[in-house]
């Protein structure tokens, strides 16, 4: 099939007077963004679920040119242009579809107080607590009332008093007065998770939003209702009050937590992070994420954190600890065990190490069950990039048996281990005293406190790089806080470790520079450059690794843009 037989028919329709054209049947609050980039106002409607109608805000006028009926032929008006028959009452945009020859009005005066009237009952029984109200800036229905409203009140009774507090689940907290019943929370659990746990009681004014009777909103996936309500009717708990969002500096991101690769948004203030939230990206996770993957910034602060460098257990500066790595990698029988937490770059740059050093090279793989949906079996980010990098020839296994061989039969006397703690990986800890260790890593582990050398290295919040997905899909990841100080990153302490062994060409490495070396000697990676990949990433091919299946079994995968579940 043809590029140009793929692409959607394009039809053309008229929005405020003027012509577009639009993929035919596009929704009609997309095609009028798309086309004109004007935005029609709307709460219930989301590109990702069902259409209901329920708010009414979308309200437009639309029409069609008029045929007469006698001759099928167009009727003119007094300039020779088709007569539009308009509808005589306003219509809902997020039901409708873009079709040949329909016009539309979004700024019309009927158009205009349609929305008035929608947003004053909206506001009649809505607590005016903006001030204290975690959704305040970004509340969509505090925009639309002051873009659309009437901007005062006509209502003079009491508003009904409804629940302040309802813990509807461990992670989600519900304020039913601010709830204006949009039924997104409830289409994405019945929709997306297949989990219909949420629903509406009572009529009218009176209605609410609730957990059926003996459940809770306790899905992985709970957090996702947050970033679909409108308003500020559902808080998550852990952000709840810590912070006003407009302080926030978000930042583009990628999820650690399994090789799926979902796109994020870190969300930081003066080098604190406060939330994760997922970034829109239909080629990899739609718009959701899992609720375990906002909690990984913890990681930052974490009482385990390594702050500095170690030899012999005592604290020494970063030089003195180069130098002892250094003294006990250069003529040792070596052995490195690299990650699949490090970045693209960081496993090319360990790759080129373990080459000059004619070290063997493991990396245990980190299994879980998948989910179904947005976690996979591999719970690492960059196994595959360990394979095109060159780092292993492999698909890692979650034990380490050749290395522990090794150890135990004395063919190799020193390990460089980044990032892993390998007594999780099979290798008992009391081997490790038969070894020396420079362990270079973020959290204190087992091996850790086994190694001769300890240097630590930054998060993945406080670095850049790539990462490769389980469908070889190659993404980017940016700085989002700083290291801590005097914190060297990966790429650094490698190349300063090789400088002091003695090995040419590692030397002052950086992102930009690993990629102009990895763009001639990876064929995956030919023709691309850090700075040309896009934000939504860049599908690679497979090749030499497309028969390559995770050895758990196939990972389980969401299917982007659909409301179904897929293998891989």
């Amino acid at each position: 099939m043809s590029e140009e037989s793929k692409k959607p028919q394009e039809v053309t329709i008229n929005i405020d007077g003027k012509d577009y054209k639009v993929p035919a049947g596009m929704n009609l609050i997309d095609a009028v963004k798309k086309a004109s980039g004007k935005e029609i106002p709307h709460y219930c409607y989301h590109p990702k679920l069902s259409v209901v109608g329920n708010c009414r805000m979308c309200m437009v006028e639309m029409g069609t040119p008029m045929i007469d009926r006698a001759t099928g032929q167009p009727i003119l008006d007094d300039k020779g242009t088709p007569k539009i028959g308009w509808m005589p009452k306003p219509a809902i945009a997020c039901a409708s579809k873009a079709t040949d020859g329909l016009h539309v009005r979004t700024d019309s005066p009927m158009v205009q107080d349609c929305r008035k009237g929608t947003l004053e009952f909206l506001l009649i029984n809505h607590p005016l607590d903006c001030p204290i109200c975690d959704q305040a800036g970004e509340c969509r229905l505090q925009e639309f009332a002051t873009d659309y409203g009437r901007g005062y009140s006509r209502f003079v009774e009491q508003k009904n008093v409804k629940p302040k507090r309802t813990q509807i689940g461990p992670r989600v907290m519900l304020d039913d007065e601010r709830c204006i019943l949009c039924s997104r929370c409830i289409r994405f659990c019945r929709e997306i998770i297949k989990e219909d746990v949420l629903g509406f009681v009572n009529r009218g004014s009176y209605s609410t939003l609730t957990a059926y009777p003996g459940r809770q909103l306790d899905s992985n996936y709970s957090l996702n209702t947050v970033d679909l309500c409108p308003v500020g009717a559902l808080t998550d708990t852990d952000f709840r009050f810590k912070m006003r969002v407009w302080f926030l500096k978000p930042v583009s991101s990628i999820c650690t937590e399994s090789s799926v690769g979902v796109n994020t948004e870190v969300w930081s203030r003066e080098g604190k992070i406060y939330r994760i939230t997922p970034r829109e990206n239909d080629a990899v996770n739609d718009s959701w994420m899992a609720d375990s993957g906002r909690r990984l910034y913890k990681q930052v602060e974490a009482d385990n954190r390594l702050l500095t460098c170690k030899t012999g257990g005592a604290d020494v500066n970063f030089g003195e600890a180069v130098t002892k790595a250094a003294s006990i990698l250069g003529s040792a029988k070596l052995a490195i065990v690299g990650s699949a937490h490090s970045s693209v770059e960081e496993q090319f740059a360990l790759a080129l190490l373990a080459k000059a050093k004619k070290a063997s090279v493991s990396v245990p793989a980190h299994v879980g069950e998948g989910d179904s949906i947005l976690i996979s079996s591999d719970r690492s980010p960059n196994t595959r990039g360990a394979l095109v990098t060159g780092l292993v020839n492999t698909l890692p296994n979650p034990t380490l048996s050749d290395l522990e061989s090794a150890i135990t039969s004395g063919k190799i006397d020193a390990l460089l281990v980044v990032r892993e703690d390998i007594t999780q990986a099979g290798i008992e800890a009391a081997k490790l005293a038969g070894v020396r260790i420079v362990y270079i890593g973020t959290h204190a582990n087992a091996t850790s406190q086994a190694a001769q050398v300890v240097i630590p290295i930054p998060t993945v919040f406080e670095r850049n790089g790539t990462f490769i997905n389980q469908n070889f899909r190659i993404q980017k990841f940016n700085t989002c806080v700083p290291a801590p100080a005097d914190m060297r990153s990966e790429l650094k302490v490698i190349s300063e470790i090789a400088q002091a062994i003695g090995i040419e060409g590692l030397d002052g490495l950086t992102v930009s520079q690993v990629w102009k070396q990895m763009t001639t000697e990876v064929q995956e990676l030919t023709g691309l450059s850090f700075e040309s990949i896009p934000d939504h990433g860049t599908q690679l091919q497979a090749g030499r690794f497309a028969s390559i299946r995770f050895p758990e079994g196939p990972s389980l995968h969401y299917t982007p843009g659909a409301t179904s579940i897929a293998k891989a």
